[in-house]
């Protein structure tokens, strides 16, 4: 009888992980959206109609995860829009989807709409009890905020229809990315985000807070605005966007795809079911 020894043992070992390497290898690249039903919300960086490029963010990830997209987003809209076009989702396709993405923000800040405030604080009584008989206690509670002119309000507003219309989808924030100019024509002027807008306050107020909102909320949320790398504040940068004269607003499709890609890696570490 031929004994093997240790060294043999660990050959022999080694040599069953290589060969189970592609099996393995194939299941750990195995994307978790791969061939998903996926709802975007937003506005016209979102919305099909807008022309400065040809393919949007969720155009390539439908070319490369197979993900069949269901698009909602408007030019112009802000986060009020939100439960509208979660409605329309509800209507046309009621729960047969996966998972709904979100890219709004950027316009609230041009319209100059006040961010306003999470919570409204009241005094009331509760019933409470830790290591004595419950009683009533007076207790301050908070209450989310739903001031409809407010950003915060809003997104409160647009969040609470969410989670009670689709109580069992996943459902990803996305940051609004950076802005430079963007110059229609006369009435429709707006200036780079380095200049407050009109109620005081600067572009990433408005970013903060979608991702204090991920966090009121408890929804993931993917910081666009930082891990895109896309910076139209540069003139270098101005290749990503539709004109680099007058719209580094609206990302091309190297824009795009730039987001996509982003996404794409982003969204491997976020479920798209629960089931």
């Amino acid at each position: 009888m031929i004994r093997t020894t240790m060294k043999q043992k660990l050959i022999l070992a080694l040599l069953a992980i290589v060969t189970a390497m592609p099996a393995m290898a194939e299941k750990l690249v195995s994307h978790p959206w791969q061939g998903k039903r996926v709802a975007y919300f937003g506005d016209s960086i979102t919305d099909p109609r807008n022309k400065a490029s040809k393919t949007k963010y969720w155009g390539f990830l439908q070319q490369w995860l197979d993900i069949t997209p269901y698009v909602y987003g408007v030019s112009g809209r802000q986060w009020n829009d939100i439960p509208r076009q979660a409605n329309l989702l509800k209507q046309e396709h009621g729960d047969d989807f996966d998972a709904i993405l979100i890219l709004m923000g950027t316009n609230d800040y041009n319209n100059a709409v006040p961010r306003g405030q999470w919570f409204d604080e009241r005094v009331e009584n509760v019933e409470y009890g830790h290591g004595y008989a419950k009683r009533m206690e007076s207790r301050v509670r908070r209450i989310p905020n739903k001031a409809a002119d407010t950003y915060r309000g809003r997104i409160n507003t647009a969040l609470d229809t969410l989670k009670k219309m689709f109580p069992t989808k996943q459902i990803v924030l996305l940051t609004p990315i950076h802005r430079a100019g963007f110059y229609a024509n006369e009435k429709n002027w707006q200036c780079t985000e380095d200049y407050m807008n009109r109620c005081g306050e600067f572009l990433d107020g408005y970013v903060d807070d979608v991702k204090q909102a991920a966090n009121i909320w408890a929804m993931p949320v993917i910081d666009l605005n930082a891990a895109s790398g896309l910076f139209p504040m540069v003139e270098e940068h101005g290749q990503y966007f539709n004109r680099a004269d007058t719209d580094r607003l609206h990302p091309n499709d190297k824009g795009h795809e730039r987001m996509a890609k982003t996404l794409m890696y982003q969204l491997l570490a976020l479920p798209c079911t629960f089931d």
